[in-house]
């Protein structure tokens, strides 16, 4: 490729208000281009080394026995009112009319379309097990798109489905992926990945697992034991607490006045976080007269995520105003209140000298204890671990550190071949099959990977997904020999399946050493009047910064030995 005649241009700074290193140099190097917010063209460069990513995942699931196929982008409102999931996803799911007035939507993942493509065509036990997967385009109305290709809307993604008889079936079939999605980062040149416990969502089933890349910018929290290897997504992820000491006290109640937060109450009363209990109040999705109020140690926070899986609903932050709720002074003891769904943290077990809210403007209750005066039913985990805290496993100090989402398995079970009615013929009679659900977001990869792989000049991508091997770099180009030169090795590289970017641009050598430093190819070979000299060229490693010389008639020789992976 003549770089005078690609698409795309190279600019010298950021735009303003983008902070991501991976985002910056897409944007600066003309990988991508912004269309509207968390929507991006993939210029050329992006789309090739897009290319290469699904060639790798291709590879890796037709070599677990995966069948391509494509399901539409739009489907009919029926087949998400059968999964239920029309009614149970929110705004991301992006709801439209056709023309003739009919209820539509633009896939945000492709369940429904599986079981529907396999309704009345499998329908025997001895068809099973099978594996199909695409790679297609999908929508998720994203309410705060970020960091470039790391969230946006519309995204290109691989998703496979797998059908089975038996649990146990599934599970060997979920190792097999598993093992098959490491092969595939490993391929892609991905460093610091790991695989870690988490929730299911939307998805449905009960166990599934992230792969996960860990940078400082990743948006989610990742719980990690160095000492066990215990990880886990900060949704699910589990603790050993400290245990509470059994000191009892004299229940007082206190003026408190405008003291709200436990910051401010511990800070008027002088007592520590950890002999506090607060209330965080939520209402159920769908159902907003509803209010589940969760109650948890002082020092600690909710984790959402588990307190939905117990509600059972989405749960929305709740607005206070007429629900008989004083914000800022709700407590555990004498709480009266309908249609509450109360929980109590774990982390409230033993404690028996705290402070909490009296249940009316300006006052709490000092000494409250939970064994002697409040006497709940039972204790659920529905907090957020903390770094520092103890393992599970094995009670050493956990880590707290960010990642990215690259990949996600799961275990569906039947929750959608059961409500849409799949059925197979078994010597027992029929049986819903059992479902995995395993993908990959590759745009997200694509910029995974130039986050990870980039210093202070630019990208530097990996030999396996660059969008080409080489630069060629001739200086001086209006120097006849130099052009001439240059001319004859892109034409020889070429006809050798050598990936070439030739920079024919009559610019500056500090443009050009420049942008092949952005744009992070991870071969430079520069021509000039000073190596013809010697009949040599300047090659460069990018990753490396090393250089040498090779004689001209030994360069293919040279570039085989580097051109590696």
């Amino acid at each position: 490729m003549r770089i005078s005649k690609l698409l795309g241009e190279r600019i010298k700074e950021t735009p303003a208000g983008i902070n991501i290193k991976s985002h910056a140099y897409l944007i600066r190097a003309g990988y991508i281009k912004q269309v509207s917010n968390g929507i991006y063209t993939l210029l050329p460069p992006a789309q090739r080394v897009n290319q290469k990513l699904q060639s790798i995942i291709r590879e890796e699931m037709d070599a677990i026995d995966g069948q391509e196929v494509l399901f539409p982008v739009v489907m009919p409102r029926e087949l998400w009112d059968k999964s239920g999931r029309y009614s149970s996803i929110g705004q991301e799911l992006l709801r439209f009319k056709d023309r003739t007035g009919h209820d539509m939507v633009l896939g945000m993942t492709h369940e429904e379309a599986a079981v529907h493509a396999c309704l009345s065509t499998v329908r025997s036990y001895d068809q099973l097990p099978f594996m199909i997967y695409q790679i297609q385009t999908k929508y998720r109305d994203e309410a705060r798109p970020r960091a470039g290709l790391i969230r946006v809307k519309e995204f290109t993604m691989k998703d496979a489905y797998s059908f089975h008889l038996t649990s146990d079936d599934l599970e060997e079939y979920y190792e097999k992926v598993y093992k098959a999605y490491e092969k595939i980062f490993t391929r892609m040149g991905m460093k610091d990945f790991i695989a870690v416990k988490s929730d299911s969502g939307m998805m449905g089933g009960k166990i599934a697992h992230e792969f996960q890349l860990l940078t400082d910018i990743g948006e989610d929290s990742i719980v990690i034991c160095d000492e066990c290897k215990y990880t886990a997504n900060m949704e699910v992820a589990k603790c050993q607490l400290e245990e509470n000491d059994h000191v009892f006290g004299i229940k007082k109640e206190v003026f408190t006045g405008e003291a709200k937060t436990i910051e401010e109450v511990c800070n008027l009363l002088n007592v520590d976080k950890k002999h506090t209990c607060k209330a965080v109040c939520y209402a159920v999705v769908g159902n907003e007269k509803d209010v589940v109020i969760a109650f948890v140690r002082g020092d600690r926070e909710i984790n959402e995520a588990k307190l939905k899986a117990l509600v059972g609903s989405d749960i929305a932050v709740k607005d206070l105003t007429d629900s008989g709720l004083v914000k800022g002074n709700i407590g555990c003891l004498d709480l009266k209140i309908e249609n509450a769904k109360i929980f109590y943290d774990r982390s409230l077990e033993g404690l028996e000298n705290f402070v909490t809210g009296a249940n009316k403007e300006e006052y709490h209750i000092l000494g409250v204890s939970i064994s002697r005066d409040v006497k709940p039913e039972s204790f659920v985990d529905i907090t957020k671990v903390n770094d520092g805290d103890k393992c599970p496993i094995c009670v050493k100090p956990l880590k707290v550190k960010r990642g990215i989402e690259i990949g996600n398995i799961f275990q569906l079970g039947t929750k959608y071949t059961k409500s849409m009615g799949m059925l197979i013929n078994t010597p027992n009679g029929t049986i819903n099959p059992i479902m995995g659900c395993y993908g990959i977001g590759v745009g997200r990869c694509l910029a995974s990977i130039a986050e990870q792989y980039s210093d202070e000049k630019g990208l530097v991508w990996p030999m396996a997904v660059a969008p080409w091997h080489i630069y060629l770099c001739p200086i001086r180009i209006d120097d006849e020999s130099v052009k001439n030169t240059s001319e004859r090795i892109y034409e020889k590289l070429n006809a050798e399946n050598f990936e070439v970017l030739y920079d024919d641009r009559n610019v500056s050598a500090g443009i050009k050493l420049k942008d092949s430093e952005l744009m992070g190819i991870p071969v430079r070979i520069v021509v000039s009047p000073k190596t013809l000299e010697n009949n040599e060229v300047e090659i460069t490693i990018r990753e490396t910064g090393e250089k040498f010389f090779v004689p001209i008639e030994k360069l293919s020789r040279k570039l085989d030995e580097i051109v590696v992976y």
